[in-house]
């Protein structure tokens, strides 16, 4: 039995209404299929079923499955599920959508590759469930399994940093983005505001920042071995220049 939560930021459909122009343009469609091939070297994984956890709208889930992958989308949010299985349709693919909270979703023994995307990780207020989180993945997987995890480093924040951006979509919504850190430098707070048609709308969210080190840790704290730390999808080493944190971690065998 899942045990009812209280209502946090993500759980707000119409902030994925409103952003998803933002989040989710035509190009970042593009890149995934490009990327694909980059995380399949780098994740190496025994088999072909996959599972994409927090899939939104099938970005990475689609283009896998055209591939031939066995692919589970699990998401929580019925509007970005909803253009994942629109997206599935328009390929002429078949994937698994799940509509579940990624604390709850777990399937013994199941995948030889697990994905989690675009920073869809660390979102909720108590740290400890990411952890939980991880050791739901680990379960899910199969023996000699792999994890691939892409997320913004805490390096790579701490030197790019600006408490003010601000973005113009081409039929002149604007974006302003506020941000603050916050907790001893373990999360980041956002103030996203839209400015369209003479109206403002203001989202807020936060979530939790990882430096390699921190992450690397919490995954073996997890149960995982061989992780290894890229600074993108194309296997550089994680460093002061990295982009990207790509940990890529395997399930005992």
């Amino acid at each position: 039995m899942v045990r009812a939560r209280r209502r946090e930021w993500f759980d707000d459909e119409s902030f994925w209404r409103e952003f998803y122009p933002f989040m989710f343009p035509e190009r970042r469609f593009a890149e995934a299929g490009e990327e694909i091939p980059k995380l399949l070297r780098l994740a190496r994984p025994p088999g072909r079923s996959v599972l994409d956890l927090c899939c939104g709208p099938g970005r990475f889930s689609v283009p896998l499955a055209r591939r031939g992958f066995r692919v589970t989308g699990v998401d929580r949010t019925d509007f970005l599920l909803g253009k994942a299985r629109a997206a599935a349709r328009t390929a002429g693919v078949r994937v698994e959508w799940v509509k579940q909270d990624m604390r709850d979703f777990v399937r013994e023994d199941s995948f030889d590759l697990a994905l989690s995307m675009f920073t869809s990780f660390g979102y909720f207020d108590d740290k400890g469930e990411d952890l939980a989180v991880l050791r739901k993945v680990l379960s899910s997987l199969r023996a000699g399994g792999v994890l691939l995890m892409d997320v913004m480093g805490k390096e790579r924040i701490a030197r790019i940093f600006d408490s003010t951006t601000s973005e113009t979509l081409p039929d002149g919504t604007l974006l302003v983005q506020q941000h603050e850190i916050f907790d001893g430098f373990s999360r980041l707070r956002n103030e996203w505001t839209l400015v369209r048609g003479g109206r403002a709308k203001t989202f807020r969210f936060h979530h939790t920042l990882y430096s390699g080190q921190e992450l690397l840790a919490l995954l073996q704290e997890a149960g995982f071995v061989s992780v290894r730390l890229y600074g993108s999808l194309d296997g550089c080493d994680y460093g002061p220049e990295a982009e990207r944190l790509v940990a890529v971690s395997r399930k005992p065998g």
